[in-house]
């Protein structure tokens, strides 16, 4: 298996810089992605990058993750809280799972509180802005590869 890690990004996310900046920042998902595969690279991995609004592409992408990759950073988006077959894909795949969100989910509406990923999701890096990809990514690395995340 190569050292690929999936980068998948859900519903709405495509529109980071542009959506509410006041909650997610001025960030584009194109920054996210350089964010991601500069610090996938510092650790000797490659990322292959998806986004959708499309609960389906999402779910394929992630079965497909199984045949070439090592582990899957995840922002479901609002999918987090709605999506029982999102989580069984991640879960299905049996790949390290770290699940990111940009805000703090926990500190806005209740129904937001909830995660159907947390319980499959090995790492969880909440409300740190996009920064918060590169910590997920550094923390999954070092899982996969029985290292410190230092």
């Amino acid at each position: 298996m190569a050292n690929q890690i999936l980068l998948v990004n859900g519903p709405n996310l495509n529109l980071l810089g542009v959506r509410e900046p006041t909650l997610y920042g001025t960030q584009t998902l194109q920054d996210v992605e350089d964010v991601v595969s500069h610090a996938a690279a510092t650790h000797g991995f490659v990322v292959r990058a998806v986004q959708s609004n499309h609960e389906g592409v999402l779910i394929d992408a992630i079965h497909a993750a199984r045949e070439d990759c090592t582990g899957i950073v995840i922002n479901p988006g609002g999918l987090t809280h709605t999506s029982v077959v999102l989580r069984d894909a991640l879960s299905g795949v049996a790949l390290p799972v770290a699940e990111v969100h940009i805000s703090d989910v926990r500190a806005r509406e209740s129904f937001r509180h909830f995660s159907y990923v947390a319980d499959v999701a090995a790492i969880h890096v909440i409300g740190e802005g996009v920064a918060g990809y590169a910590t997920a990514v550094d923390r999954l690395c070092a899982l996969i590869t029985g290292t410190s995340a230092d």
